[in-house]
Formats: structure tokens, sequence, C-alpha cells
């Protein structure tokens, strides 16, 4: 779990938000490809690319009891 607190939510809200825009056809691709990884990566609470580089945005207490 490398993704905790404001980065989460932030990523599923706009991940939602690109997949809606998506499907109604106001953009194109690139909505569901960035929308679907950053709302799948919230959701599971943890980024690739976070581990390549060694980020983290969780605190210790929610690394070990979660969210």
């Amino acid at each position: 779990m490398n993704v905790c607190g404001l980065d989460r939510w932030f990523r599923i809200i706009v991940g939602i938000i690109l997949v809606g825009f998506a499907a109604g056809g106001a953009i194109g691709l690139w909505g569901w490809i960035v929308g679907l990884i950053l709302l799948v990566t919230g959701l599971i609470k943890w980024c690739p690319l976070y581990s390549l580089i060694g980020f983290q945005t969780c605190g210790l207490a929610e690394q070990k009891y979660g969210d």
C-alpha cells in the first residue's frame, strides 16, 4: 500500500470523471486509459510508479491499519 489519504481520493474522483467524459464521448481514448489507471490505483491503494521511485503518501499507521 503506497497511496493513501487525499492522493487516494483525488485519484478515485478524477478517475471517475475522466471515465465518465470518455464514456460520453467528450474526450478520447486517453480519458479511458488515464481514468481507469487513476481509478484502479486509488481503489487498490497501490501505484506501481510510486513503488519504482520509492515514494508513498501513506503514514505508518495507514500502512499498518489501512485508510
